[in-house]
């Protein structure tokens, strides 16, 4: 569990945040600026309109919406009775017709609407039974829709559309843990786990965390209806912990490859993960050993990780790969040819990631196999190997390569985007010390 500590937080919308500015600004001007002269004269043009009777609505063929939301224990007849639908035939309809068998899970909190024309009739009932679901697209919404046939019964039809990006902003004190203020500004909770993802190579957040440590988050939502419906991935975030400030932002280079850097342009990811496994051992390290086939002392160019057949294997850093196939007793291996004097090999796999070949370019983290106990292996383990100018060295005690800056090509464009995020940051700073401000007074 991550020690933490409860905050006080604010959570707006770019919008909000720009009109409220707008309105301070503006009242401001109306009680500071007074007229020098006597105003001038105000003319309004004027148009006399024809009133519908009192009773009767103007030309509208607009239906009248009704909206309930479901509530623990309800059936559909109370949720049509609540919405004032009296069709005959409906009720069986919606609990017996295959097509509309979405309603037969009746999920609280979820809204059931229905349009009726001036008569009371029916045009449509809708249930957004899943108001956001992951999609090649982004967020999707679906929702059940039925209607009248035209022949004194209905029809059904499941309906998808996409939900709407709009850009949050967030801020926040931490008081008691990450989470309780979290939960305060009302960050999505994929939100949080994502900030401490990005910013867990330079804060500890086991460890580090501190009472009245901030946070400034831009982030993306999904809308569908006015509501939300899904969480995006951060934009932008500033942390402060201990009174130092830690920046990120997403950014995508001119090759293609995104990632969050902090705002002057190094990477947050080292440029080298230790492991290629999650949740492993090792089983033999780098230097002379008794080689367990050969039966002779000889020296082990890498570290072996033992693990279960089938466990996948993940590029250690960014990098092209240079071989993947057999070779010797390394059985099914890959070389990725990373950065300057880099690369890294890994031995032993049962089988490669679908569809990688020679020439492709992974990134650091992407699945490139799964360990298995292929060419000299009495078992099933990763063999890794760490190079220098195609020299293997002992990867638990090298000085890895530091995170990687930008390259000039890329500078202006992340410079740009910044600059884009940077204003929102600092807005929600201001916020954050008028509010203490405030409060000590």
């Amino acid at each position: 569990m991550m020690p933490a500590f409860h905050q006080t937080r604010r959570h707006i919308t770019r919008s909000l945040l720009f009109a409220a500015g707008g309105l301070f600004l503006t009242a401001a001007a109306l009680a500071v600026v007074q007229p020098a002269t006597p105003p001038e004269p105000v003319f309004q043009a004027r148009q006399t309109l024809d009133l519908p009777p009192m009773g009767q609505q103007a030309d509208s063929t607009d239906p009248y919406i009704a909206s309930t939301r479901i509530r623990r224990g309800d059936t559909v007849a109370d949720l049509l009775r609540r919405l004032g639908i009296n069709e005959d035939g409906l009720l069986a309809f919606l609990t017996h017709d295959a097509s509309a068998r979405s309603i037969y899970k009746l999920y609280p909190g979820r809204t059931v609407q229905a349009a009726l024309d001036e008569q009371g009739n029916m045009v449509w009932l809708r249930y957004a039974h899943t108001p956001g679901s992951t999609a090649k697209s982004g967020i999707e919404s679906a929702w059940l829709e039925v209607r009248p046939d035209g022949h004194d019964g209905f029809s059904a039809h499941e309906r998808t559309t996409a939900a709407v990006r709009e850009t949050r902003v967030a801020e926040g004190e931490i008081s008691s843990s990450l989470f309780g203020a979290a939960d305060e500004a009302q960050l999505p909770d994929s939100i949080t786990m994502e900030m401490v993802d990005i910013l867990g190579s330079r804060i500890d957040f086991l460890k580090d965390l501190r009472k009245g440590d901030r946070f400034r988050i831009v982030y993306d939502a999904y809308m569908h209806d006015g509501e939300e419906v899904g969480a995006g991935h951060i934009r932008a975030l500033e942390f402060i912990n201990k009174d130092k400030a830690y920046s990120a932002v997403w950014f995508e280079t001119a090759q293609g490859q995104g990632g969050y850097y902090d705002f002057s342009g190094a990477s947050l990811k080292g440029a080298f993960l230790r492991t290629a496994i999650k949740f492993t051992r090792i089983s033999s390290t780098f230097g002379m050993r008794m080689h367990p086939i050969h039966k002779k002392w000889i020296g082990h160019k890498g570290v072996d990780y033992a693990a279960p057949s089938g466990t996948p294997i993940h590029a250690t850093a960014d990098g092209t790969v240079e071989f993947i196939g057999q070779q010797n007793g390394y059985g099914n291996v890959i070389i990725l040819k990373n950065f300057g004097k880099y690369s890294t090999l890994y031995a032993h796999q049962s089988r490669f990631a679908k569809g990688l070949k020679k020439g492709d370019h992974v990134q650091q983290g992407d699945l490139i196999g799964y360990v298995g106990s292929t060419g000299w292996a009495t078992g099933p383990h990763l063999h890794y190997e760490f190079r220098i100018n195609n020299q293997p060295v002992d990867p638990l005690s090298t000085d890895l390569p530091m995170a990687r800056t930008l390259e000039a090509r890329d500078q202006k464009a992340f410079q740009a985007t910044v600059a884009r995020y940077q204003p929102e940051i600092q807005l929600l700073a201001r916020l954050q010390e008028s509010r203490i401000q405030l409060a000590e007074r």
